[in-house]
Parts: C-alpha cells; structure tokens; sequence
C-alpha cells in the first residue's frame, strides 16, 4: 500500500526518492566530466590501453555488474508483501590520471552501494518493520545510477581502445 502509494507519486512525492535522484543527477554532471576529460586524452594513452586493458575480464566483470542491477530492480519489486506494507600510473601522464580517476571513483561508488545494500540488508533483517519501502527504492536507484555509469565507462574506456 505504501509501496504502491510512492510509486504513484514518483520521485516528486517522496523526499527520499528525489533526495536521491537529484544526488544521482549531479553525480552524473561529475561522471559525464571526467568521461569527457578522459576522451580528451585518451590518444595520447590509447596505444597503452590496446595493450594492457583486459576487455574479456572486464566484460565479465560488467555482466556480473549489471546481474546485480537486475537483481535489485527484482528484488524491489518482489519483496515481501508484508515488509512493504510495514514499511597504467595515475601520475605518468593526463590520460593516466583520468584513467585511474574515472574508475577509481566508479569502484568508490561501486563500495558505497554495497555498503547501502549491507546496512539495508542489516536492518530489514534486524528489524523489517523499521524498514520503509521507500529505503529499498532510494538505494535501488542509486544502484542502477552506478550500473548506468559503467555502461558509459566500460564503453568509452575498453570497448574505445578496440574501435
């Protein structure tokens, strides 16, 4: 019912939910910047990247990524109905320091999700009363805002250095 209440209204009628977009927008405005500076420099590199990036490895890592984004959006939607009633060197050259900043701050991001899965997970287990339904939705988003950025990532990073 509350599940169903918010999905209505949508990001505008949750404070929670539109907290959390406008956070994902403007994390988007940071990554979509350094996606730009590192493609700015990426010439300069390419040839390093050919040579040492690991597309097959990466991409398996990607599916697995994006495995779990569609777990989230599954698990949003089919939780329990009681619960949701209840509620190369980062220094040696530009490209190099884009390189390693873009995916740096990617796997950061990849680390705070986890750790808003874990304490949401903690807490529903703990106590699911206590747990809105809304928390799931927020961190769900957050989660495929991650996904999202690693499509743009693995896209210009590896699948890039290909073309």
């Amino acid at each position: 019912m509350i599940a169903q209440a918010t999905r209505r209204a949508g990001w505008l009628g949750d404070r929670t939910l539109l907290g959390v977009a406008i956070f994902v927008g403007s994390e988007s405005i940071f990554f979509l910047s350094i996606v730009v500076a590192y493609v700015a420099n990426r010439d300069a590199g390419l040839g390093d990247a050919r040579a040492t990036l690991d597309l097959p490895r990466t991409t398996v890592f990607s599916l697995a990524l994006f495995a779990s984004s569609a777990t989230m959006a599954r698990a949003t939607t089919t939780l329990n109905a009681r619960l949701l009633a209840a509620g190369t060197a980062p220094s040696s050259a530009m490209f190099g320091t884009t390189f390693f900043t873009l995916t740096g701050l990617h796997g950061i991001h990849v680390l705070v999700g986890l750790a808003a899965l874990a304490a949401l997970a903690g807490s529903t287990a703990a106590r699911a009363v206590a747990v809105r339904p809304v928390a799931w939705e927020a961190v769900a988003l957050y989660w495929h805002f991650v996904d999202a950025v690693w499509v743009v990532v693995f896209s210009v990073v590896y699948l890039g250095t290909k073309l």
